[in-house]
């Protein structure tokens, strides 16, 4: 099957439910080929399944904050007391 972009755009579920039944998906821009949907493998073993559990966990550590349960009000008034 091949689809435009702009198509692909509109019909992004009908065309993922088509890869995942392993039907090749080509997404086109200017007539050209510029990406390709295919079936993902079945199933991760157990340890591709850590490592990504690692590197998630891992990565959610670097992007936080430290602070749970704060208002984005909160966090513009500590911006505002820190710039005081």
């Amino acid at each position: 099957m091949i689809k435009t972009l702009r198509e692909s755009q509109e019909e992004l579920s009908e065309l993922v439910e088509a890869a995942s039944r392993g039907e090749d998906v080509l997404i086109t821009v200017e007539g050209k080929v510029k990406a390709r949907l295919t079936k993902a493998e079945d199933r991760l073993s157990p340890e591709e399944v850590a490592r990504w559990v690692d590197r998630l966990s891992a990565d959610a550590e670097a992007a936080s904050t430290g602070k749970q349960n704060i208002s984005t009000e909160q966090i513009l008034e500590e911006i505002r007391a820190d710039r005081i």
